[in-house]
């Protein structure tokens, strides 16, 4: 196949793929912006091309490549790949329309076809998040998952050292702002170009909807502020994600926290995230029944989980509102010397707050409120509820939504680190970095006959044990008598 019949090929497709935009009367004039994205030559191609949209689109840059439209970093075939994929993507308006006249019939359909749309025109990186490794873990908490992130590339150093020294322009804010959309991107700024946002009424704001670019789990969602204000847990974060929950149906929605060391990487944008996942701790069950008094509509416990979770449950979401309110409220101000629990610093630095997860329930609504405590100490100087130094090897990044929910999302580094370490329990020569050794030996001692048939198995059950540990020590109240004590205390006096 040459150059020509590839951008033919890419055309047609282009019109296929929206009959209603385009028709082959329109072939010249697509040919015509294709030529001039990607350069014109009559170049044989060195390489098959499989019969859909995006192989054609990826082929087509390493066509802009030879031709010198681009160069071969990463940030340039993104935005390139993104005008080319922009061709087959209607306009917001249109998509915006689609969504909401299928939603007044059937809203699974609407969310099937937004979520189709978002896959097909790439910019949910299907391909790139098949590569991520993926496995579950037996605990005493379930089973928790766990996920090595090899979707997202590594930024090319010559991209870094250009990015440093391209001028901000300070447009879009921030990567979840509106003006995202149909944005051509930048290489310190990610290509938009096929990017589109469902617009929705939350509250008396608007608010968009959009998928996440290299989605965790299925359907993963990203809900945001139409107006690019910091986040904040309030009452009306109740109230919004239980409006979420109601308006997209088998989906859950949730917010990171909004302080530092137990929030999440944006705090700078209100936003929400969800999706079509039953998590780890959806699926814990109640340890412990609690009443809240005057709240006798309303079910309520503390959740078998290592975080520190109480879970309520009701018909009404005016009412779990009301008392989520209520616990926020107090925990934000509440203080326990001999659990370690302080509510301020002496210069008034809050350090409580939560993370709450909504969902339906078999007709009624479902609250998770994780407590979140973000002080720090001389032993614990990233966190005294933070992932302490001897699981950092495997997770030092805050323990985020995602994570407080039982997926971890660990670096991609550790591919090749757990191979080492596999090598190195078989007695295989290896390179173990030097901050895994403990961790190996321990492992070699519990585990007294490991094989080179188990040795996978073995390891991927150690880091589950070590994600487990990472939870536990984000956890406000511990597991002890001591820690459940504690917990039960707070709760009483709410």
């Amino acid at each position: 196949m040459d150059s020509n019949q590839l951008i033919s090929r890419f055309v047609d497709k282009v019109i296929q793929f929206d009959p209603i935009t385009y028709s082959m009367d329109d072939k010249n004039y697509l040919v015509n912006v294709v030529l001039d994205l990607v350069g014109e030559s009559e170049l044989e191609l060195d390489r098959p091309v499989d019969d859909t949209i995006i192989a054609a689109k990826d082929a087509l840059l390493d066509l802009a490549i030879k031709n010198g439209k681009i160069n071969e970093l990463i940030a340039e075939q993104d935005i390139l790949g993104a005008k080319l994929m922009d061709l087959v993507t209607p306009i917001p308006s249109h998509v915006n329309k689609r969504f909401w006249d299928l939603y007044a019939k059937d809203p699974e359909a609407a969310l099937a076809y937004f979520y189709e749309l978002s896959q097909a025109n790439d910019y949910i990186k299907v391909a790139a998040i098949a590569k991520n490794i993926a496995y579950q873990v037996p605990t005493n908490y379930g089973d928790l998952e766990i996920t090595i992130n090899l979707s997202k590339p590594e930024k090319d150093p010559k991209q870094i050292a250009l990015a440093k020294t391209m001028k901000q322009t300070g447009y879009p804010k921030c990567q979840l702002c509106m003006e995202n959309e149909g944005y051509a991107g930048r290489v310190d700024f990610p290509a938009r170009r096929n990017h589109r946002i469902v617009r929705f009424d939350l509250g008396k704001a608007t608010w968009g909807f959009q998928y996440s670019p290299y989605a965790y789990f299925k359907e993963h969602s990203i809900f945001l502020d139409e107006k690019h204000e910091p986040m904040v847990i309030n009452k009306k974060t109740f109230e919004d994600l239980l409006q979420i929950v109601g308006k997209f149906p088998g989906y859950f929605a949730g917010s990171n926290a909004d302080l530092p060391i137990v929030g999440g990487s944006i705090l700078t944008h209100e936003h929400y995230q969800g999706g079509r996942h039953d998590f780890p701790m959806a699926k814990a069950p109640i340890s412990q029944t609690m009443h809240f008094v005057g709240f006798d509509d309303i079910q309520a416990g503390i959740v078998k989980w290592p975080m520190s979770v109480i879970r309520l449950n009701g018909k009404d979401p005016e009412r779990l509102v009301d008392l989520a309110a209520k616990v926020l409220t107090s925990w934000q101000k509440y203080s326990d010397n001999d659990a370690q629990i302080i509510a301020k610093d002496t210069d008034g630095t809050p350090h409580h707050t939560v993370t709450p997860i909504a969902r339906m329930r078999d007709d009624r609504y479902e609250l998770d409120l994780v407590l979140r405590d973000n002080q720090t100490s001389n032993e614990f100087p990233d966190g005294i509820y933070h992932p302490h130094a001897d699981v950092q090897h495997i997770k030092k990044e805050n323990i985020g939504l995602i994570e407080v929910m039982g997926l971890a999302i660990l670096p991609p580094r550790l591919k090749t680190e757990m191979a080492e370490v596999e090598k190195y329990l078989i007695d295989q020569p290896n390179e173990i970095a030097a901050y895994h050794q403990t961790w190996a030996d321990e492992i070699k001692r519990e585990n007294a006959v490991i094989s080179e048939e188990t040795v996978g198995t073995v390891v991927q059950n150690e880091v589950g044990k070590v994600f487990m540990r990472v939870l536990e020590d984000a956890g406000v109240y511990k597991q002890d008598a001591h820690g459940q004590d504690a917990f039960v205390k707070f709760i009483e006096q709410v």
